[in-house]
């Protein structure tokens, strides 16, 4: 029967334990679903300490509609995410299980034949065979070569004890991460049954403002209404301001009266292109903040087949907080709408930002202020208990989408 040459057998299982594909550190996916969850986590604790309303009386309950909603998109979206994390680890896990599987039977084959070349080595090589082999060369030139092989014998066998030893430690490492993925799948499914609770909870909430609204139609209309004719009062109020800055600033600049865009004069050019070259990197209008409805059409809460128009975006933020320029600019009017709070326009070159709902003022017209500037305190709903900025932006007298200039603001 022909042996096996140990010298062979050994090289290979150790080029198999030094390349065999590490399956069990954090894959670029599990990093991108970990990063998300910690997001979805994040965006929910925010809403449950910016959006909570205190009382149910007639507008209140409409913020509290809006607010389950929210809620329910974003815990379903957490759990759908929990779930693709689970299913990631059970393919890493099974795989990683054949894994060890395969290098726990590579180890012992490579111990087994480790065991027998000790064996042949003890027997053909003990202290009278060795001196014996080297007595019976029949040349000094010989018994050289020979006494070479002897040590170079020794030395690879030392280095075989220390592979097998090393590549022990490695299989431990590997079986003690596959333990520690197995614990957090577990971790995953019990975060993802408390999460499907949390959700039922909040399924529930919403039927029961659902059924206080349809119990007071009249008043849930009443409220509506009353929201859409103060949204169209403000928004007409905006544009109205901006016309006439634009207007002012033209007749100032070159004596023309009216025109639907404004007269840049070179540095007016230079903020204006500063401006646009920063598009998708503004700073928010507010320190911190949640988006609670973005720029355009949505769907009623109530009755979704009905749609509504927002031209700005509404941040939810803390009580106390102030709201501050995206940019460079000057300060071109100071708004004031009848049985509303106050609010601030700021014209960057031929872009004008509008911040509204302020409860007091830090700046007044013509001032120039700097990015980040405080330009007052956001005002709350002591009924609502949020605290809401309006913000809104245009380039002359044409609407944009905030969401699109302004950094992560979704």
């Amino acid at each position: 029967m022909r042996h096996k040459n140990p010298f062979i057998i050994f090289f290979l299982l150790l080029c198999y334990f030094s390349t065999a594909p590490n399956a069990f550190g954090q894959t670029k996916d599990q990093k991108a679903l970990e990063a998300k969850k910690i997001s979805l986590e994040k965006e929910i604790k925010d809403m449950n300490r910016l959006l909570s309303v205190k009382k149910r009386e007639r507008g209140a309950v409409l913020e509290d509609l809006e607010t389950a909603n929210k809620k329910i998109k974003v815990r379903e979206q957490l759990i759908r995410l929990t779930n693709q994390q689970a299913n990631l680890l059970t393919r890493q896990i099974n795989a990683n299980q054949k894994e060890v599987k395969d290098q726990q039977k590579a180890l012992a084959d490579l111990k087994k034949e480790y065991a027998q070349m000790i064996q042949k080595s003890y027997l053909h090589t003990a202290q009278e065979n060795r001196l014996l082999f080297l007595l019976s060369s029949k040349s000094f030139y010989m018994a050289y070569k020979r006494l070479q092989y002897l040590k170079q014998y020794q030395t690879y066998r030392k280095k075989q004890g220390e592979g097998i030893a090393i590549q022990t430690k490695v299989l431990e490492e590997k079986i003690q991460s596959l333990n520690a993925q197995r614990k957090a799948k577990e971790a995953l499914v019990l975060s993802n049954t408390a999460a499907k609770k949390q959700l039922l909870t909040e399924k529930q909430n919403k039927a029961k403002v659902l059924q206080d609204i349809r119990q007071n139609e009249r008043k849930y209309t009443a409220a509506i209404r009353k929201k859409q004719k103060e949204a169209k009062a403000l928004e007409n109020r905006i544009e109205a301001l901006i016309k006439a800055a634009i207007a002012a600033a033209n007749k100032k600049a070159k004596g023309v009266k009216g025109g639907a865009s404004f007269l840049l004069t070179p540095e007016a050019t230079r903020v204006a292109n500063n401006f646009t070259a920063n598009k998708g990197k503004l700073i928010w209008p507010l320190e911190k903040g949640l988006l609670k409805r973005g720029y355009g059409v949505y769907s009623d809460p109530v009755y979704p087949g009905i749609k509504h128009q927002n031209n700005g975006v509404t941040i939810a933020t803390e009580k106390g907080s102030q709201a501050r320029a995206i940019f460079e600019g000057e300060v071109i009017a100071i708004m004031a709408v009848p049985g509303g709070n106050l609010g601030v326009q700021i014209k960057h070159g031929n872009f004008i930002s509008t911040y509204y709902n302020l409860k007091t003022l830090g700046v007044k017209k013509g001032d120039f202020v700097q990015e980040k500037q405080y330009l007052g305190e956001i005002a709350s709903n002591d009924n609502e208990g949020q605290t809401i900025l309006k913000f809104y932006l245009y380039q002359n007298s044409t609407r944009l989408n905030p969401q699109e200039w302004v950094f992560n603001l979704r």
